[in-house]
């Protein structure tokens, strides 16, 4: 099977194999006023379990959901039950949002039986597939989960400032233009509105269907990355807090390209500091 994207009838058929665990890994921003747990409550894919992006974080930040230690990410993932070896699916309640990152530090933690559902719980819902209320059963793994780390899968605030002169990365923003220009505030508190100079938008929407919230076929991810200028530049990815920018890592899974490193921080980092640059327009 593809350990990158799945369909809703894959998973149909698989939704009960002894191997696979399924997660609800559904985010929302601050402004959007939804609440991802009580939506899980009330409606999920039958079996899964809640992959809280904010609870599976460094507690210690003042940054929204960055990465947690490995040793905190391996205990988060026996409380849920993911075990060494076992096929990870992993979804969100609005199609593809936050699932890419939850799909994203799997593999970062070293675990690569991973996949996301394509078009998520909408296109589950949409397809007439089961679904079930409450907090989900969680179940012992037979295997604990072992991470080993890639730190070098991530960038730092000081590798995006000297990029700015050397222009050695590629930067891509996932976030939506009118954020990416500075036309309109950022939905949290305390933080300026632009980009990071030297940076290229790529909203991740445009890796989707419009129609269906689908990922579109590689061969069109391929042609808008090549147009957000993809060369033999490494890439890093980034948006307002680490969390779509895993979507663009996700297309650039499905179109065979390069392994990005993630600007964790992303914008609520940059954005925030005064001592940093910041293009608009």
């Amino acid at each position: 099977m593809s350990h990158t994207l799945v369909s809703v009838n894959w998973l149909n058929e698989h939704l009960y194999d002894s191997n696979i665990i399924v997660l609800d890994a559904s985010y929302h921003l601050p402004i959007a006023q939804r609440d991802p747990d009580m939506e899980f409550v009330e409606q999920h894919i039958s079996g899964a379990v809640r992959f809280d992006i904010e609870e599976i974080s460094d507690q210690g930040s003042d940054l929204p959901h960055m990465l947690p230690s490995a040793e905190d990410f391996d205990a988060a993932m026996q409380d849920l039950g993911v075990g060494k070896g076992m096929q990870v699916v992993i979804y969100d309640s609005v199609g593809l949002f936050s699932a890419a990152r939850a799909w994203w530090m799997f593999r970062y933690f070293g675990h690569y039986e991973v996949a996301v559902l394509d078009g998520g719980l909408p296109a589950w819902i949409a397809a007439g597939c089961a679904t079930e209320s409450g907090r989900g059963k969680v179940q012992p793994p037979p295997y604990p989960f072992k991470s080993k780390q890639h730190p070098d899968w991530t960038a730092t605030t000081e590798h995006l400032k000297e990029n700015i002169t050397s222009n050695e990365y590629l930067v891509l923003d996932a976030r939506a233009k009118p954020r990416f220009r500075g036309d309109v505030a950022e939905p949290r508190p305390g933080t300026r509105s632009g980009h990071i100079p030297h940076s290229t938008n790529m909203p991740f929407t445009e890796l989707l269907d419009s129609q269906t919230g689908l990922f579109k076929p590689a061969d069109k991810v391929r042609e808008r990355f090549g147009k957000a200028g993809f060369d033999n530049r490494p890439v890093v990815v980034t948006c307002g807090s680490g969390v779509t920018a895993c979507v663009l890592a996700l297309g650039l899974e499905v179109a065979g390209l390069t392994e990005p490193k993630l600007y964790d921080g992303s914008w609520s980092e940059w954005g925030s500091r005064d001592d940093l640059p910041v293009e608009t327009g």
